[in-house]
């Protein structure tokens, strides 16, 4: 793998491979994004490095990674996207106090902050363990009728 000098700053790239997109978006979803131009979703989603390309020495190019996205979850109501727009916001408010952006808004620097209450009333780990055993349970329960 190529070292970068201190002034380089890659390039970076999305890859085409959008399966875990997919895969997270309704049936509605897709379709307003097809019929409606324009449409936003809101996503967390996982970048994950996948290829690099590197440049000899006396070449006038900038380096480059592409990343594809691996892990994605869609807001699927209107107050999951409204907590991660409020995120959203918030670290874009963070990265103009760190002086990567011009000016600096209003209002908590914890993007996490404004995902504690609706995260607070989702399921938890152990709470779809329960949800995932009580399934089998009736899998199987219909299995020996």
């Amino acid at each position: 793998m190529p070292k970068l000098r201190p002034a380089d700053c890659p390039e970076v790239k999305l890859d085409s491979a959008a399966g875990s997109i997919e895969a997270s978006l309704s049936r509605e979803q897709r379709r307003g994004l097809f019929e409606k131009p324009g449409m936003v979703v809101y996503a967390i989603v996982a970048l994950t490095s996948k290829t690099y390309t590197g440049h000899a020495e006396d070449e006038d190019k900038d380096p480059q990674v592409k990343v594809r996205v691996t892990e994605c979850e869609v807001a699927r109501s209107d107050e999951d996207a409204a907590a991660l727009a409020d995120a959203k916001r918030a670290m874009w408010r963070g990265r103009q106090i760190d002086g990567t952006l011009d000016e600096v808004g209003e209002g908590p620097q914890r993007p996490d902050a404004a995902l504690l209450d609706i995260t607070a009333s989702k399921p938890t780990e152990d709470e779809l363990k329960a949800h995932k055993r009580r399934q089998e349970d009736r899998r199987r329960a219909e299995y020996v009728r």
